[in-house]
Formats: structure tokens, C-alpha cells, sequence
């Protein structure tokens, strides 16, 4: 890395950021506090003091003249230097003109040096700062009358425990403010690396400094971060370290997917197999298959465990629905082997039988991890097979497979991405808000950015087995169908909220044809 302003990214605008961009032409990193703190050694030996936090406040107050709402400006300050940056943030705006007041919720004569020269320069130009670090936590903040929003400046990515005390109840009081918020780096109180955030600030949106981070995309990060900028305040960009995760969008996967031919028949596009719909529970392979089918797969079968099995889908007459000893498996491409297999004896000697078989593409979704969690001889089996394998657990699956609590999984859900991934030397999506996707050979994970809470609805997780079984027989790699599915699966979601469909009320089959139209869009190299 070159820390020299005449080597800043092309990929800023003129006013120092760009906006995070998923399904840009080049996939976007995400580096760990680790990796940022040692590009901001290496700047801090070449360039004078001051330097990068002046440049971080200037590149904050311009996004704020583009972004926040007109009216007064609220910055609060923490005690570190991410409070300097608010500071420096609110002077150049109050020198543009614009009203702004700084609340500081530290002692100025402890501030760090860049900090301190902050506060000074903030004074000497005549901002409007109060000194709030002893303020009451037993009464409500008191707003300034007119305040348009709020700037969170209290911490930055050093948090290494959960907020509490003074902190944790500036935050709440930010939270219940009813007020817009914009964050600098990241909002206070969340875990940079993890994601995790109790409490946090939840922004409207947020500017990263730098590069951005894995914790803005899962986890509570979504939720807390809003929308993401980034900033390179004059490093090169993208930063020459490994990145932690990478973002999940279409330049990860889109060369992989499977081209549609003039001379090709439904044979060319695969045969897939869904095995599961134990009694009371054929409805989740229909869902799946039915996804399938949308996502391209060219032929559809659904192996019931329950019996008898249904004769025939009165929706989707395509599908070929079968009971599962009557399966063909000789002619399949791919299975999708779980959703609604229930965990009975039967359900168990199911499983085993497939395992046996000629080693397929597979997708182990639902009560297929469940029975594998419980089973050393099926993981065993699993094994043997030589399968390649993508497993889709929620965190309960994922704590089940590995043997620990859901909070150990959702503590740091990259690491036990990778941990499941190298356990079971399968690709897995870790599913939930900034889906985790890892594989088994140790490649930095990748966090999905599109979806939203519509996809907290029954059977979403069937759909997403489905459209990634559809992409294995297509013959996708394990890694670029499930971050191509997980992609459009999210992107479905996201359409249908936009054209004013949920998020409440979503049922799990209206993802079917905005994902078809999604994945076409991908296939004509249209941007989905």
C-alpha cells in the first residue's frame, strides 16, 4: 500500500466515497480490525499526524452535506478518534455555513493526540461544543429544538466487549431518538469483525473509512448500519492485505453460470432429485422442486418419504413425483436431500441408502444436518462418498454439527462458517441476515448483502435448496452455485419488497418468478 493522496482510488467520487456496491464488476473486500489497523500503521509512518483522521472528518462532512437532512446537526463525540473525525466533520461544516453542535461524552484533556487537536481546532473555529461526559444516565437526553440528525462519532472498530455503562445508555438514547442517524465507521457498539451488536447504534446509514468492514454485513450489522459508504481517505483502494470476507454479488459467480444454447434439450439442463416430504410434510420438497424448475434445472423429480406419495403436483404438473425407493438416482444430476425428511428410522435408513449411492452433487438441507448431527456413522458415510456437498443450516443446524451452543455459532459467524466448512469439507451457507458462505479449502467466506426480513417466512429455506440444487445440475461448481443462489434468492426478496410486496406477508412461492427473472437477467449479463 502507497498511503499518498496522489494514489487515492479511482473508485471515489470527487468527494472521497463510493456507495457498496454488491453487484459491481469487481467483487468488493472486507477486512478485519486487525488488517485496517496495520494499513493505518503503515500510513502513519509516511504521513504526518493528523493526516488521516483530517481526511476521514473532511470526507465525513461532505457525505453529510449530500446524505443527512437540512436542518441542524447533532454530532456526538466519543472519547477515542472516532470522535476526532466528528469533530473535524462538524468544523468544516460549520465553517461552509451549516449549524451543527458537538456533544462530547469524554474528558477533553484525555482525548488522543489526533482527537485532541480536533477539539482544539473545533474551539478555534468557534463550533458549539458542550462537554456532556457527566451527564445523568437516569434522565433522557435532551435534544437541541430543530436537531435534524444525529452523527454517530462515539466509538470506532477498537470495541472489544459490548458497550455498557455511559456508553450503552448514549446509545439507547440515540435509538429511541426518532432521529435520523448517520455513523462514522461504524455505529457504536458494533462488533466490526462479527457483526455482533447488543447494544448498537442502528443508522440510517453509515461511512466506513478505509474499506469496509465484515461486521457492517451480518449479523445485527445489517440492521444497525443502514446504507454503507466507503471512504479510502487517500489509501490506495482496494488495500493491499488479504481481505477477511469478500461481498457476495454477481462478479463472484456470474462466469460460472450455466449459458443457455439454441441446440440444447431438457437433458442438457439436468435432472435433479428432492428427497424428503415425510408425513405432514410434503410441502417442502414441492417448494423446492418448484423453485428448481424456475431456476432452470431441466428436469424436476421429488422422492417422497411419506406414503402414498402425491400423485402429482396440480400446480407444477411438469414435476415427476415419485415415492423415494422408486427413484431413478442413476439419472439424476443432483440431489436435495432433507427438507421435510423428518428424523424417523425410516427417514434415517433413507439417507444412508443415498449416501451409498453413486456419488452426486448434493445439497444436505434441514433434517438431512439434523440426522448427520446425530449420526457419526452418516457423517462417516458422508465422507466416504467423495460427494461434492453444499449443507445450508440455520444456527441451530450449524450448533448441532459442530457440538456447541447457537451463540458460540452466532458470536462470529464467518469463523464458524469456516469451521463447519472445514469440518465437513463441504461448501456451507450459514444462513440468516448476511448469509455466511464458506468453503472447505480456506478461501476468505463471502457475506450476502440482498434479501431482507421477507425471507423470515416458512419454507424461504426449501426455495433456497432448491434453486442451489437446480444450479448443481446445471453443473455449477458447489461454491459458485451457492453464492449464485444465495445472491438471487436475496434479490428476489428485495424485488418483491420494492414493488411493494412485504416484507410482512411474503409466502415462500412468491420468490419463484422474481428469481427466474433475476437469473435471465444474469444469463443476458444485465445487471440483476
Amino acid at each position: 500500500m502507497t498511503p499518498s493522496a496522489s494514489t487515492a482510488t479511482s473508485h471515489a467520487n470527487g468527494d472521497g466515497w463510493f456507495a457498496l456496491d454488491a453487484a459491481a464488476s469487481e467483487p468488493v473486500p472486507l477486512y478485519d480490525v486487525a488488517a485496517i489497523r496495520r494499513i493505518e500503521n503503515a500510513a502513519f509512518t509516511q504521513l504526518p499526524a493528523f493526516t488521516l483522521m483530517s481526511r476521514a472528518g473532511a470526507a465525513a462532512a461532505r457525505w453529510l452535506a449530500c446524505h443527512a437532512p437540512a436542518g441542524p446537526l447533532l454530532f456526538l463525540a466519543g472519547p477515542g478518534n472516532n470522535g476526532g473525525d466528528a469533530l473535524v466533520a462538524a468544523t468544516q461544516l460549520h465553517s461552509a455555513g451549516r449549524a451543527v453542535q458537538v456533544w462530547l461524552t469524554a474528558d477533553p484533556q484525555h482525548l488522543p493526540a489526533d482527537a485532541a487537536t480536533a477539539w482544539q481546532q473545533a474551539h478555534a473555529a468557534g463550533v458549539p461544543v458542550s462537554v456532556v461526559a457527566g451527564i445523568a444516565a437516569s434522565h433522557d437526553a435532551d435534544w437541541p429544538a430543530g436537531t435534524a440528525a444525529l452523527v454517530d462519532g462515539l466509538l470506532g472498530i477498537g470495541l472489544n466487549r459490548p458497550a455498557d455503562g455511559t456508553m450503552a445508555w448514549w446509545i439507547g438514547q440515540i435509538n429511541r431518538s426518532a432521529l435520523p442517524v448517520f455513523a462514522l465507521d461504524i455505529p457504536s457498539g458494533l462488533f466490526a469483525d462479527t457483526g455482533a451488536g447488543a447494544p448498537a447504534v442502528r443508522a440510517q446509514r453509515t461511512l466506513t473509512f478505509i474499506a469496509a468492514k465484515p461486521g457492517l454485513l451480518t449479523l445485527d450489522g445489517r440492521d444497525c448500519a443502514g446504507e454503507v459508504d466507503i471512504a479510502p481517505i487517500g489509501l490506495d483502494y482496494p488495500p493491499d492485505e488479504t481481505p477477511h470476507c469478500l461481498v457476495n454479488g454477481p462478479a463472484l459467480f456470474s462466469t460460472a453460470l450455466p449459458r443457455r444454447h439454441h441446440a440444447s434439450n431438457k437433458g442438457t439442463h439436468g435432472s435433479l432429485a428432492l428427497i424428503g416430504g415425510n408425513l405432514g410434510m410434503t410441502g417442502a420438497p414441492l417448494l423446492g422442486a418448484r423453485a428448481a424448475q424456475f431456476l432452470g434445472a431441466g428436469k424436476v423429480h421429488i422422492g417422497f418419504l411419506a406414503q402414498p406419495a402425491p400423485l402429482f403436483d396440480p400446480l407444477h404438473p411438469e414435476l415427476m413425483l415419485h415415492a423415494v425407493d422408486a427413484l431413478a438416482l442413476a439419472a439424476m444430476s443432483a440431489l436435495v436431500i432433507g427438507p421435510g425428511m423428518g428424523t424417523d428410522a425410516n427417514a434415517h435408513k433413507q439417507f444412508a441408502r443415498l449416501l451409498q449411492a453413486a456419488p452426486l452433487p448434493l445439497v444436505l438441507d434441514a433434517d438431512a444436518l439434523n440426522l448427520l448431527a446425530a449420526d457419526p456413522a452418516l457423517a462417516g458415510a458422508l465422507a466416504a462418498s467423495g460427494a461434492a456437498c453444499v449443507i445450508t443450516p440455520h444456527p441451530l443446524e450449524a450448533a448441532r454439527l459442530m457440538g456447541v451452543p447457537v451463540a458460540e455459532v452466532q458470536r462470529d459467524r464467518p469463523a464458524a462458517a469456516a469451521a463447519l466448512a472445514a469440518q465437513w469439507q463441504a461448501v456451507v451457507v450459514l444462513k440468516g441476515s448476511g448469509t455466511v458462505i464458506a468453503a472447505p479449502d480456506g478461501s476468505p467466506c463471502t457475506l450476502n448483502p440482498s434479501g431482507n426480513a421477507a425471507l423470515a417466512s416458512a419454507g424461504t429455506g426449501d426455495v433456497l435448496a432448491g434453486m442451489l440444487g437446480a444450479l448443481l445440475a446445471q453443473g455449477m461448481a458447489p461454491l459458485a452455485a451457492a453464492r449464485a443462489a444465495v445472491w438471487i434468492h436475496g434479490r428476489a426478496a428485495d424485488a418483491l419488497v420494492a414493488q411493494g410486496t412485504g416484507p410482512a406477508g411474503v409466502t415462500a412461492s412468491e420468490l419463484y418468478a422474481p428469481a427466474r427473472t433475476i437469473f435471465n437477467q444474469l444469463l443476458a449479463g444485465a445487471r440483476a
